[in-house]
């Protein structure tokens, strides 16, 4: 670990300023950072300690949504007596995500920003576009079992490891950031992460200097929440793949009202199933359509070789999510 700078800054604007700094990073829980730190992979000159600030409320906001600050941690949100019952879809993916000791830790606004688990990245002997630009991606023609179906691009094909992040996906929330100005702008949590392209080493869309303060999520909609994680072993590991849904049937007509659907483990980002969603919009609530809706949406998959069982894989576990939160229903 090479020697650095670190300051605590007393409030968001101070620690904004603090970033601009060059090769300045953010540091909260630091359960991803400090990782990368040990491995050589992040070699930051300046720390911003941010766990002091006074971003740790969840608060309830007119109209029926939810306000939850950056820096709480994911054990206090998922235990939260609103987001249990308003937003249960959060609740389970976070308890899914990670240990005990390290959701105690962990932050929210950390948590979405948390880098790759590709091992390509973390091994500093092999090529990667995300860690060296202009290297190559070590997982085109290796082993590539964990890696994306979608939005993936011939530079990389990593996947984006938050299970939180595919909940909130599905939650249409939104991000709120300040920047070294003291402006603040909220963007969908769609438009947080990029898609690799050309440029992998780019993962968001902030600007340096920009904090993320707070996720606002809307009022609750109808329906039955479910989140469904597959995985190679039942705790302490990243999701093959994962489907969060919201479910909401017509108890007289039995037919789908209104769906949404996310998933993780198959994408640089959470990725919503628009496809399947506007298929199965007023279609009956039965497992013929889950199946139908799920193969419509896995279309544009695109396997690698190792990972080509995901797409038939994610096909069952959307189906599986969906025709458990109607049965609820």
């Amino acid at each position: 670990m090479r020697a650095f700078t670190y300051e605590r800054p007393q409030d968001a604007l101070a620690a904004s300023v603090a970033a601009l700094q060059p090769d300045a990073r953010f540091i909260a829980g630091g359960t991803n950072l400090i990782d990368l730190m040990q491995a050589g992979i992040e070699q930051p000159a300046h720390l911003v300690d941010i766990s002091r600030l006074a971003l740790t409320e969840i608060d309830d906001v007119s109209g029926g949504g939810l306000r939850i600050g950056a820096l709480a941690t994911n054990t206090d949100v998922a235990a939260d007596r609103r987001v249990r019952t308003r937003y249960p879809l959060l609740s389970l993916a976070l308890v899914n995500g990670a240990s005990a000791q390290l959701r105690n830790q962990a932050t929210i606004g950390g948590n979405l920003l948390q880098r790759t688990r590709c091992p390509y990245f973390y091994d500093t002997s092999k090529p990667c576009n995300k860690r060296a630009p202009g290297s190559g991606c070590g997982a085109l023609n290796g082993h590539n079992r964990m890696h994306a179906i979608f939005g993936a691009s011939d530079s990389c094909i990593a996947v984006h490891p938050s299970d939180m992040a595919v909940a909130l996906a599905a939650l249409d929330a939104e991000i709120e950031v300040q920047d070294a100005a003291g402006g603040t702008r909220k963007l969908p949590l769609s438009e947080l992460h990029r898609l690799p392209g050309d440029t992998p080493n780019l993962e968001t869309t902030l600007a340096p200097g920009e904090l993320i303060v707070a996720v606002d999520l809307p009022p609750a909609v109808a329906g039955n929440q479910r989140y469904l994680k597959v995985r190679d072993r039942a705790s302490f590991a990243f999701a093959l793949v994962s489907a969060a849904v919201i479910v909401d049937v017509d108890p007289a007509q039995g037919v789908i009202r209104r769906v949404r659907i996310a998933m993780g483990g198959v994408a640089p980002k959470p990725w919503r199933l628009s496809v399947a969603e506007a298929f199965l919009t007023g279609k009956p609530a039965q497992a013929e359509s889950f199946i139908a809706a799920a193969r419509a949406a896995m279309a544009e998959a695109q396997g690698r070789g190792h990972n080509d069982f995901k797409i038939e894989l994610a096909i069952r576990t959307v189906t599986a999510a969906l025709a458990d939160a109607a049965r609820s229903a």
